[in-house]
């Protein structure tokens, strides 16, 4: 399928997921890709306060077809953040997400200005906590660098 995007190939869009209750033990959608985009920077936000309850949390990407997913950061406990915490990773995949309540310090520590290329497969929310309450809004920043590279929110 080509980009519905082909006009912006080397520009910069901006995808948002709205506000939902982090998975319980499990892995989720947040974004789906096809063909290859490069993702610039991927931050959530909390917008309802995260229970205190332990819970690892890290970004991951499932490719389509074969292969096993890929950690792109280290886990972060989110245990009881509060609203306006502020998520992100760095394109390092050892490093941990990051965790902030500034948003001039998640730009000033973001990724390389090469970001991130991913391929077709799901960019996901891996969370080991059952039984937490709360919401993140994601926002990921992507551009496609293959004719038929494109990123969709998944519901």
């Amino acid at each position: 399928m080509p980009s519905p995007y082909p006009w912006t190939r080397g520009l910069r869009i901006i995808e948002e997921r709205a506000a939902k209750l982090p998975p319980q033990t499990a892995d989720e959608a947040l974004f789906r890709i096809t063909g290859y985009v490069r993702i610039k920077s991927i931050i959530g936000v909390v917008t309802t306060a995260i229970g205190a309850v332990a819970n690892a949390t890290k970004l991951k990407h499932n490719p389509s077809g074969v292969g096993a997913d890929v950690d792109l950061c280290a886990t972060l406990d989110i245990n009881a953040d509060a609203v306006g915490q502020v998520y992100s990773i760095v394109g390092v995949l050892g490093t941990a997400l990051k965790s902030t309540t500034l948003w001039l310090v998640v730009s000033a520590d973001g990724m390389p200005s090469n970001g991130l290329i991913l391929g077709p497969g799901d960019l996901e929310l891996d969370c080991a906590g059952s039984s937490v309450t709360g919401a993140i809004k994601w926002i990921v920043e992507w551009e496609p660098v293959s004719g038929d590279g494109n990123l969709v929110v998944v519901n």
